[in-house]
């Protein structure tokens, strides 16, 4: 069993929040996904922020095309761990 993660980067906390709450919904998580705010390089502002989502998916169970298409929703990304 491998560790993979996948990581949704999503553009603002309220979109971050709703997807974390709705993965579950969606893939049946076992554990929660984590919420994670990343400044972007020079930026104070929590504006300027995305907020990531890591999933942690030591079973590998999750397609990253079906995660990537659930963070679109969003108007989000997966990236690539």
């Amino acid at each position: 069993m491998s560790d993979v993660r996948h990581v949704l980067v999503l553009p603002d906390r309220d979109a971050a929040e709703e997807a974390a709450q709705a993965l579950g919904d969606r893939f049946g998580l076992d554990e929660e996904p984590r919420l994670v705010r990343d400044a972007l390089a020079g930026e104070d502002d929590a504006e300027d922020a995305q907020w990531l989502l890591l999933l942690r998916d030591a079973e590998e169970r999750l397609d990253p095309k079906e995660v990537d298409e659930f963070a679109g929703e969003w108007d989000g990304w997966r990236e690539e761990p």
